[in-house]
């Protein structure tokens, strides 16, 4: 039995004669009557009771053709989950995330990618490091990570997402748990509460701004998790210098306070210093051919999620022939 008999057979149902079915079906009648023969053949029924002017369903004809448009939706089911799945529009991607990105950045990528892409199913793993989150992606554990830059994995491909402003967390009862900007240098004599992690983008961040500032920060504690971080700075362990989006974790003994611009001595772009800062970017493997994740990325990219991707720099119409050559 073949699909295309059962859309004879439907066909024919549905109009009681076979040549009006026929003309739907864009063939001859003879053929659409021998092929109907053969499928009465292979199921071992009648299916239609014919005279010179109707055809007319028998019984058994009532019955396949309630079977035959389940198979035949079923079909087109399939074939539409293919193509879906083909232009990207459904399928399955593990995403991760560091642990604060799960606070900002990941509802709105979230909301996003229902929108957009309902077909989509996104499986979240929350709570990764940078160095744990890279290789994930390169054991083939996730397919999508928000993750601090720089990349230290080769074979990786990243968009930039934001850059965030570090920002200091102290116990509430602390001198500097005020509204006031804070330098980073009157952080010189506090005891530091830290990541754990080797590699870890941040603790990298801060100690490079402490290092701006004249001093070394005092790793007292470190830790692996910033809810852990924050338990310790609300038990009055130390301070910790966090992305600016910990601040949507409201924890009881614990206060924000800004880093001041110029806090690190470091200049920015424009030659005047500027507060620490860190960077978020989405990153993935870079031979990666699901066409899933390319489309995510182009919607998150259509929303504002990620900038526009820069063009490519031009080809020079010619290499010089000699260093001196004119350029």
């Amino acid at each position: 039995m073949e699909i295309r008999q059962l859309r004879y057979f439907v066909t024919v149902a549905e109009t009681r004669h076979f040549g009006q079915a026929a003309e739907r079906l864009h063939m001859a009648q003879s053929p659409l009557s021998q092929a109907i023969r053969q499928l009465e053949a292979q199921v071992g029924a009648t299916l239609f009771n014919r005279t010179t002017r109707r055809v007319d369903l028998t019984p058994a004809g009532e019955a396949f053709l309630r079977d035959a448009r389940r198979i035949l939706d079923s079909v087109e089911a399939a074939k539409e989950r293919v193509q879906r799945i083909g232009d990207g529009h459904s399928g399955l991607l593990r995403v991760g995330c560091t642990g604060l990105a799960a606070y900002k950045q990941l509802p709105q990528l979230a909301r996003i990618a229902a929108r957009e892409l309902p077909g989509l199913i996104l499986r979240y793993v929350p709570d990764l490091l940078t160095p744990a989150q890279e290789e994930a992606l390169a054991e083939d554990r996730i397919d999508l990570a928000v993750l601090r830059p720089p990349l230290r994995r080769p074979g990786l491909a990243s968009r930039p997402v934001a850059r965030e402003r570090l920002t200091l967390a102290v116990p509430a009862r602390h001198r500097l748990a005020g509204d006031e900007p804070v330098a980073l240098h009157e952080l010189r004599d506090e005891d530091f509460v830290v990541y754990g992690a080797r590699d870890s983008v941040v603790d990298a961040a801060a100690a490079q701004a402490c290092l701006g500032a004249g001093f070394l920060p005092r790793r007292a504690h470190e830790v692996a998790e910033t809810s852990v971080m924050l338990t310790l700075v609300a038990a009055g362990l130390g301070v910790a210098l966090l992305p600016e989006s910990a601040l949507a974790l409201r924890v009881d003994g614990v206060r924000y306070v800004p880093i001041a611009d110029g806090g690190s001595g470091a200049p920015g772009a424009d030659g005047a210093p500027h507060a620490p800062h860190v960077d978020l970017a989405l990153a993935w493997r870079a031979d990666e051919v699901n066409p899933a994740l390319a489309r995510l990325v182009e919607v998150l990219e259509a929303n504002g999620f990620v900038p526009p991707e820069p063009p490519a720099a031009p080809y020079p119409d010619r290499v010089p022939a000699h260093p001196g050559e004119a350029r």
